[in-house]
């Protein structure tokens, strides 16, 4: 034991320690093992070499208290929780944000990098001006005659109005929510029709034949390079819903199915028209066609095409394929354009035959057959496709029209580097039902699905045997 004065320092931190001490023991008071001083915390220890403690120190003493460190636990979960709900009221909020915008700026950067500053001024001018819209009658009745003086009127109408279409596009592909514009896929599509606007903004007036037959030539090659467009769009939206956060349902982003209803609307009526002129060069149509109108196109006909087209491709899937019966007067006949309604019954067949394959595949009854009723009607022309594949859930039923929402999975979760060039599967890219009711909505009809879960589903195509319907303007 130590003989003498005490040191100075002990002195002044004497009472700190004891009160210290008194603490802990009055914390411990009915604990079996008292607290020895080599049990008091080692920054209490120090401060005895050093009388003059440290914010650190003082700190530490702080937080040894049980009741704060309570609540410095609190506090950190109620940060955790508010950083949680700050981020996803940033990703849900993200779209109609950018939709406030004038130009992402990503996007905006790419597009400078690429096209010049007054190519991309010119683009947002002509997508101010108002669209024309035509109707399948008057298509129709214009192009009956197609003399040198009507190819000439149509050449100058397409050579102003494409260029207006095809700059809302352009403009709206920049503008997209959730960063969809900033995709690989979404800007090579952006970029395809700058080009064309491009090359439609610098084409002379059109004067005389001479122009109207160069004229005729530069839109067959627009035609073609937005021969990709519908896949190469789906890969980009399928690029965004990859990299969403999964809490987010895709299916709920209304912004992105009304742009996308909106974009491939346009694309119908720009292809529409373009088909519609460039067809009308061929010096020796077939009976009752004008351009790509058909004056007596038999429905029950196409249906058959279509239906045969749909079952090759499910042999190719599946090995087999169940029989589709078709029901209507195979001479009955109204004016509509035959590769439309191709398209539209190809998809309804399509869809059914996987239905009831997929259904029937394992089992030992034979697979009943898909039926299709033509009726004829005063106002419309109605198509039921019915099958017995097994129906759709009633939750999914509001969905069906949504893009890329499949009952079947999609193949580019299994083959992400899946090309446009590829092989048309069977089903899982979700595009065929929502593009199929554009179709029909284009000349004024609609596409209706009933199902009852467990037993089929009935798909009923109307169109518009009027032909007077203007053409839907997004």
């Amino acid at each position: 034991m130590q003989v003498g004065p005490k040191p100075k320092h002990v002195e002044a931190t004497t009472f700190e320690f004891h009160e210290s001490r008194a603490y802990l023991n009055t914390c411990h008071e009915h604990s079996p093992n008292q607290i020895s001083v080599l049990e008091v915390p080692n920054f209490i220890t120090q401060s005895r070499l050093n009388p003059n403690p440290s914010f650190l120190s003082l700190f530490q003493l702080f937080l040894s208290f049980p009741l704060v460190f309570v609540i410095y636990v609190i506090f950190a979960l109620c940060v955790w929780v508010a950083c949680c709900l700050v981020s996803q009221f940033t990703l849900r909020f993200q779209g109609s944000w950018l939709q406030n915008q004038d130009l992402p700026a990503m996007a905006a950067k790419k597009a400078c990098e690429t096209f010049s500053k007054s190519l991309l001024e010119e683009v947002h001018r002509w997508g101010c001006l108002k669209q024309t819209g035509v109707s399948l009658r008057y298509m129709m009745e214009f192009g009956s005659k197609p003399t040198d003086k009507n190819l000439l009127i149509s050449a100058q109408f397409l050579h102003k109005e494409l260029a207006i279409r095809i700059a809302r596009r352009a403009i709206e592909l920049e503008n997209l929510p959730y960063g969809l514009s900033e995709k690989p896929a979404v800007l090579k599509v952006r970029d395809w029709y700058v080009d064309s606007f491009r090359d439609l903004r610098a084409f002379p007036d059109i004067k005389n034949m001479n122009d109207e037959r160069d004229f005729t030539q530069m839109i067959k090659a627009i035609k073609v390079r937005h021969n990709n467009v519908v896949p190469t769009m789906a890969m980009g939206v399928q690029q965004l819903k990859k990299g969403m956060d999964p809490k987010i349902v895709y299916e709920d982003l209304v912004e992105i199915h009304q742009f996308l209803d909106r974009f491939y609307m346009s694309r119908i009526g720009i292809r529409m028209l373009i088909g519609q002129h460039v067809e009308l060069h061929n010096p020796n149509p077939p009976p009752y066609v004008v351009g790509y109108i058909h004056i007596k196109m038999s429905p029950v006909a196409v249906a058959k095409n279509a239906s045969e087209d749909a079952r090759a491709i499910c042999c190719r899937e599946y090995g087999n394929a169940p029989d589709v019966h078709i029901y209507g007067d195979p001479d009955f006949t109204f004016p509509y354009v035959p590769a439309h309604l191709h398209l539209m019954v190809f998809e309804l067949v399509k869809n059914s035959l996987r239905a009831v394959q997929e259904r029937y595949m394992n089992s030992d009854k034979v697979a009943p057959p898909i039926r299709i009723i033509v009726a004829d009607g005063i106002e419309d022309v109605t198509i039921k496709v019915s099958d017995e594949g097994g129906g759709i859930r009633r939750s999914g039923l509001s969905k069906i029209f949504t893009y890329l929402y499949s009952t079947a999975k999609n193949p580019l979760d299994e083959h992400p580097d899946l090309g446009i060039g590829d092989n048309v599967t069977m089903a899982g890219y979700g595009y065929g039902l929502p593009i199929s009711r554009l179709y029909a909505r284009y000349f004024g009809g609609d596409l209706q699905i009933i199902s009852m879960e467990g037993y089929g589903t009935d798909a009923y195509l109307h169109l518009s045997r009027l032909g007077d319907s203007q053409e839907p303007l997004p």
